[in-house]
């Protein structure tokens, strides 16, 4: 499945591949997810066993545990969808560099030369949300990287167009189910 990670700073990634179809009811599309510490450990466990492990032993044990684990991971809402419609594209562009943006349907639409209802009807066809939904995604994709390094939450809503600092935690709540300073001091994320 093709995909693509972008990461602000330094990250940490590992990657563990399963055949299709071993762990029913995963996720069919590339997602985010928040794994618990438990599977966190797991996963770095399994990264060090042989790649033909005993199955019927204790790797294989180990394995079967991660497995189990898998079925209880929630996705997490932190996906930004494209899409190279040439009516599309200048917006998504132009929003992705300044989230802060705060041109409407209205304006987009003479903008790009569509009307404000063509554009609405993109917007859900080609990346799943409404414009309203995707601008407040690639709002909060913005929002979790400069939190995470170390921009005030005051500043970051002000300088994304919220209200308030309220305001902008009521929508990072909303969002991750949490707020900011939880949101960056819990421990499944590492």
């Amino acid at each position: 499945m093709d995909h693509a990670v972008a990461s602000r700073g330094t990250l940490s990634l590992r990657s563990l591949y399963f055949d299709a179809g071993v762990v029913e009811g995963l996720p069919t599309t590339c997602m985010v997810v928040t794994i618990s510490p438990l599977l966190r450990q797991l996963s770095l466990a399994a990264l060090s066993l042989p790649a033909l492990y005993d199955e019927q032993g204790e790797d294989g044990r180990l394995i079967s545990v991660l497995l189990d684990q898998l079925r209880t991971i929630s996705t997490t809402p932190l996906h930004l969808p494209t899409s190279d419609d040439p009516r599309l594209s200048p917006i998504i562009t132009a929003l992705s560099r300044d989230p802060s943006d705060g041109r409407g349907l209205n304006e987009w639409a003479r903008e790009v030369g569509a009307s404000t209802r063509t554009l609405s009807r993109l917007f859900s066809e080609q990346t799943g949300m409404s414009f309203r939904q995707w601008r407040q995604q690639v709002k909060l994709l913005e929002a979790i990287g400069r939190l995470a390094n170390g921009e005030q939450v005051t500043t970051v809503a002000l300088d994304l167009g919220y209200d308030s600092q309220s305001a902008f935690i009521a929508m990072f709540r909303k969002a991750l189910g949490t707020t900011p300073g939880k949101y960056f001091s819990l421990p499944q994320r590492s």
